[in-house]
């Protein structure tokens, strides 16, 4: 049975990424999404989807690597905080609290058990849209943008990781997220295992990473309006040399429909289409997939591509011979 617990968390509230290619990634998300830069401190970029109530959506940050860096989620109370953070802090993976910074208040910096870096904040500084940014519609953060993919708002993250359960027994006991699904490998370990706050299917995904490093990136996945727009962005990509890795199609695991690309730092993005399913049962059970079953492949049947599994950020030695050989299926 669900309890106050597990409603601490309200959403994902922000996403680093780092990058190699800062001007290159700067205009994948700039103008191929029509994100909007809001703040520009140092060697990052701040950027925002267009319906997103917080000051920004993604830090873009110039780096020698690539990769997810802190990943920041906002408690639906000031009680909550408290709660979530004396939990984390009995779990010893709390590193202290953080000075407020762009967009937020002050928050709790922690780690989970993969070592992915993350926060916790209530405290945020709401957008206020300028005359060039204002909307027709007073309900809506800031204008439609009309051009390039229009990203509205961002989606849910997936981490790689090289103990899916330690990662999803973290999600699950310590900070109360509810599971929605998973998948059962056939020797007992899970796959994958996805999480979620309040009603749409996920927020947070782990992902089996075949490299056995901690602490990679799967993808992070921004929701435009419609199917139709993951179409179009799918051309928009093939015009912009962008390299389209999966999709456009429609997942089994919760039915989101997809597009995976490769933006030009090398990270994983997913345009994804996810909110026509919602789950209003507060004690809906989980849904438990086998090894065999997630074999059969996506919604219709395409199968998963190799690269899903061996193809995330940071690099590892070899990494482009990795992604080929599990192409070409000698993995």
């Amino acid at each position: 049975m669900a309890t106050s617990e597990n409603f601490d968390i309200a959403h994902l509230g922000g996403v680093e990424l780092f990058t190699p290619k800062f001007e290159e990634s700067l205009h994948f998300f700039r103008d191929l999404l029509a994100m909007r830069e809001v703040a520009r401190i140092g060697d990052s970029a701040y950027l925002r989807c267009w319906d997103e109530y917080q000051l920004y959506t993604l830090k873009l940050t110039a780096s020698d690597t690539n990769g997810v860096g802190r990943t920041l989620y906002r408690a639906s109370g000031l009680e909550a905080l408290e709660r979530r953070v004396a939990a984390i802090e009995k779990s010893g993976l709390g590193h202290g609290w953080r000075d407020p910074e762009v967009g937020v208040g002050r928050s709790y910096e922690f780690e989970d058990p993969d070592g992915h870096l993350m926060g916790i904040y209530y405290d945020t500084e709401l957008y206020v849209a300028d005359d060039e940014d204002r909307p027709a519609l007073k309900n809506q953060a800031s204008a439609f943008p009309g051009r390039g993919v229009n990203v509205r708002r961002m989606d849910h993250i997936n981490y790689l990781a090289a103990d899916v359960n330690a990662a999803g027994e973290f999600w699950r006991d310590v900070m109360c997220a509810r599971e929605s699904e998973r998948v059962r490998l056939d020797d007992g370990r899970f796959g994958a295992w996805w999480f979620r706050f309040n009603q749409k299917s996920y927020d947070v995904v782990y992902s089996d990473d075949w490299t056995k490093q901690r602490g990679r990136f799967h993808h992070f996945a921004l929701a435009p309006d419609t199917r139709e727009d993951i179409l179009k962005a799918a051309d928009i990509f093939l015009e912009n040399g962008v390299h389209i890795e999966y999709g456009p199609y429609k997942h089994a695991i919760n039915q989101t429909f997809f597009l995976y690309v490769w933006e030009p730092g090398g990270n994983r993005i997913e345009l994804a289409n996810a909110g026509a399913r919602l789950i209003l049962d507060p004690d809906w059970p989980v849904v438990e997939w086998t090894q065999a079953e997630r074999a059969k492949g996506q919604a219709w049947g395409m199968k998963t591509i190799p690269t899903f599994h061996t193809h995330g950020t940071p690099y590892v030695e070899g990494q482009e011979e990795l992604d080929r050989k599990a192409l070409a299926g000698e993995l």
